[in-house]
C-alpha cells in the first residue's frame, strides 16, 4: 500500500548572500549570532502549544504586534516566517539564501531579525529567512519555523503529555531529575546523538542520529545505512515517499528491532527505510523524529550540550 508522509526537510545546506557582498557558502549552523534578552523575574516560562499534524506549533508575538503559530525544529538553521510576515513587519531585506534538501533547492530571502515573544519571555534574532510567497514549502510550514537560535537562547523543556513548553533561561539552569542524559555534539547548529541500533540478526551496531523535531515521524534511516545493514529486505514494508525541500525521496516503512539511547532501549520503533538518498550527510544513520520523542518529557540544554529524555509515568 502507497502512502505520502509530509513535511520533510533534510540534508539542508545553505548559502547566503548579502546585498552588496559576493556569494559566501557557509554550512547549515553558521547563523549570525542571537541577542539574548532577559526572562521575567519567575522563570521557567510556560508556553502552551498545539500539536498539528504531528508537529509541535508554538504561538508567538513578533515585534508587540502579530501573532504567530511557530513549527518547533532543530533540524533548521535558522528561523523562518512567512513572505508576508517578513513585509507586514517591515523587516529590511539583508540577502538570500539557497536551501538544498533532499531532492533539490529552493531560494529564500533574509531579513533583519525581529523580537519574538513567548508567553514573556522575549529573544531578539539578528536573521530570519523566508520562502518565497509562492513557495509550496514554505505554506506546508504554517506562520514559519523556530530552528537552532531559539534552542541556543533557552533551555527547552518540552511535555507532549501536557502540550506545554518550559523555557529556562541556561545560565541559571540546573537539572535535579532522575531522566537520562545523553550528550550532545553537533554538526553546524544540528543536534547529534550517539545510539545502538540492534539488527534483525541481533547483532548490535552503533549509529550517529541528527535530532529533528520538525519530522512527523519516528525514525527515517538513510539509503547508506539501510543498504549497510541489509535493513530494507528483513521488514515487512508498505512503499511511500518523504517530501521536503525541492521534491521527496522514495522510502518504505517497517520497525527496526530495537533502538538504545544511553540506557533506555525502545523495543520495535516504527522507522522509514530510505531507498534512494538519505535524510542526513555521511556517516550519520539516520534522524529521530518527533514522533518518537513524543514518549517522553524532553530538555534541550544545548549551552550544556545534552538532550534529557525522562519517560512519561
Amino acid at each position: 500500500m502507497e502512502k505520502v508522509v509530509t513535511l520533510q526537510h533534510r540534508r539542508r545546506i545553505w548559502r547566503l548572500l548579502f546585498l552588496g557582498l559576493p556569494w559566501l557558502s557557509i554550512a547549515a549552523g553558521q547563523q549570525a549570532p542571537t541577542v539574548a534578552t532577559a526572562l521575567p523575574a519567575i522563570s521557567p516560562v510556560v508556553v502552551p502549544f498545539e500539536i498539528r499534524r504531528g508537529h509541535i506549533m508554538v504561538p508567538a508575538r513578533v515585534n508587540a504586534s502579530n501573532s504567530v503559530s511557530l513549527l518547533l525544529d532543530t533540524g533548521y538553521s535558522m528561523t523562518m516566517l512567512q513572505q508576508e510576515q517578513a513585509v507586514a513587519l517591515s523587516l529590511r531585506r539583508v540577502g538570500r539564501i539557497t536551501i538544498v534538501g533532499i531532492a533539490g533547492e529552493e531560494p529564500a530571502n533574509v531579513f533583519e531579525g525581529p523580537t519574538f515573544d513567548f508567553a514573556g519571555a522575549t529573544w531578539k534574532a539578528r536573521r530570519v529567512a523566508a520562502f518565497p510567497a509562492d513557495s509550496q514549502t514554505g505554506s506546508r510550514r504554517r506562520d514559519g519555523i523556530l530552528g537552532a537560535g531559539f534552542f541556543r537562547r533557552f533551555v527547552v523543556e518540552i511535555d507532549s503529555r501536557r502540550k506545554t513548553l518550559l523555557l529556562h533561561e541556561p545560565d541559571t539552569y540546573q537539572y535535579a531529575g532522575a531522566g537520562e542524559i545523553l550528550p550532545l555534539t553537533f554538526k553546524s547548529s544540528t543536534p547529534i546523538i550517539d545510539a545502538v541500533v540492534r539488527l534483525p540478526n541481533h547483532s548490535a551496531v552503533k549509529a550517529q542520529f541528527e535530532i529533528d523535531t520538525g519530522c512527523d515521524g519516528s525514525l527515517c534511516l538513510g539509503r547508506p545505512f539501510v543498504e549497510a545493514n541489509q535493513l530494507a529486505s528483513t521488514n515487512s514494508l508498505s512503499q511511500g515517499a518523504r517530501f521536503g525541500v525541492g521534491g521527496g525521496a522514495r522510502t518504505r516503512s517497517g520497525h527496526l528491532t530495537q533502538l538504545q539511547l544511553g540506557k533506555l532501549t525502545i523495543d520495535h520503533p516504527p522507522a522509514n527505510f530510505f531507498l534512494e538518498g538519505s535524510p542526513v550527510d555521511a556517516p550519520l544513520a539516520g534522524h529521530i523524529g518527533l514522533e518518537l520523542l513524543r514518549d517522553f518529557k524532553v530538555i534541550f540544554d544545548y549551552a550544556r550540550q545534552r538532550m534529557i529524555l525522562e519517560p512519561k509515568g
